[in-house]
């Protein structure tokens, strides 16, 4: 399997080691604006690989190198500004980065699954499917699948259940606007009763990422696994269930806009968009976050553009 991945900063560098590591592709082609930090990464990860038994190609290149990729990978970003208060400052720059880089992406690869890394997520994965051309299927962005993770594990020690036996979502926008889908939560067929203290929970994994952030300046290793197991159930055709950013039409009432719900991922990509049921305090949630994204969205698009 050919896997690219574009933006070679601390996220796109972690997740091509994970991508070896995990023993993901037979090819790994990095792309970055600054070649040599590119060529960099390719020769350490070249030295790395020697000490598995699986052969992998690894080498950087430019976009025309990744043609007839798999999967392409986009963790590029424009630099983040001083006066930037939180991702959506990023919208219009990256949005504008996103017009240079997309169409030329799926001209190269025609066939391939598109992973969206970069912030804010779920606005960019709705412009990577405008600009690409591509199925929705074929277009996810990493949504809210780490923080869904963050959710599970602190659920794990406080009802003493392994998180991955938890089927617990933060569900909607990865950022301010998302909740935690507890009434749909469950454990072997049983409900996770939605208590104050399981509340506190959510609050305290949707900070966890600042946490990160305020301690060393930028989060990168479990994005860069969260992404991996994407690439991973595209791969094997795991057919492992998710929440990622897709587009959505018609769920709770919204459409046109791309938020995290469950997904199953498969080798075409996106095989499945799960329903589950929402309390209605939840789908009142999805469908603000909904109107955040949107907001966002209709920010970010050229004068004269409208939606699709």
């Amino acid at each position: 399997m050919k896997v690219s991945i574009i933006g070679m900063g601390r996220v796109g560098s972690a997740l091509a080691f994970a991508v070896v590591l995990k023993e993901l592709a037979d090819q790994l082609v990095l792309v970055n604006k600054k070649r040599d930090v590119a060529v960099g990464d390719a020769l350490d990860l070249t030295h790395a690989h020697l000490f598995l038994e699986h052969n992998v190609e690894i080498r950087a290149g430019g976009i025309g190198d990744t043609a007839a990729s798999d999967v392409v990978a986009i963790c590029a970003s424009a630099p983040w500004k001083d006066n930037f208060k939180s991702r959506a400052d990023a919208a219009g720059p990256n949005t504008r980065l996103f017009e240079q880089i997309i169409p030329q992406i799926a001209n190269a690869s025609p066939h391939a699954k598109l992973l969206i890394v970069t912030n804010p997520v779920d606005v960019l994965t709705w412009h990577a499917i405008r600009l690409s051309g591509f199925s929705p299927r074929r277009v996810m962005g990493t949504g809210t699948l780490v923080d869904s993770a963050r959710f599970r594990e602190l659920l794990s020690e406080s009802v003493r259940i392994h998180p991955t036996d938890l089927r617990a979502y933060v569900l909607g926008e990865h950022g301010p606007t998302q909740f935690a889908a507890l009434s749909c939560a469950e454990a072997g067929g049983e409900r996770l009763e939605d208590k104050p203290e399981r509340r506190r929970l959510f609050e305290a994994a949707r900070e966890a990422g600042l946490d990160v952030f305020r301690a060393k300046g930028y989060t990168n290793y479990a994005i860069a696994m969260a992404a991996a197991y994407v690439i991973d159930s595209i791969k094997n055709d795991a057919c492992h269930t998710m929440p990622l950013s897709v587009r959505i039409d018609g769920y709770c009432g919204v459409r046109d806009v791309c938020l995290s719900v469950p997904v199953v991922v498969g080798k075409d990509g996106v095989d499945r968009w799960l329903k589950p049921e929402l309390s209605p305090a939840e789908a009142a949630a999805f469908r603000c976050s909904a109107e955040a994204v949107r907001g966002l969205i209709e920010a970010t698009l050229r004068p004269g553009e409208g939606k699709k």
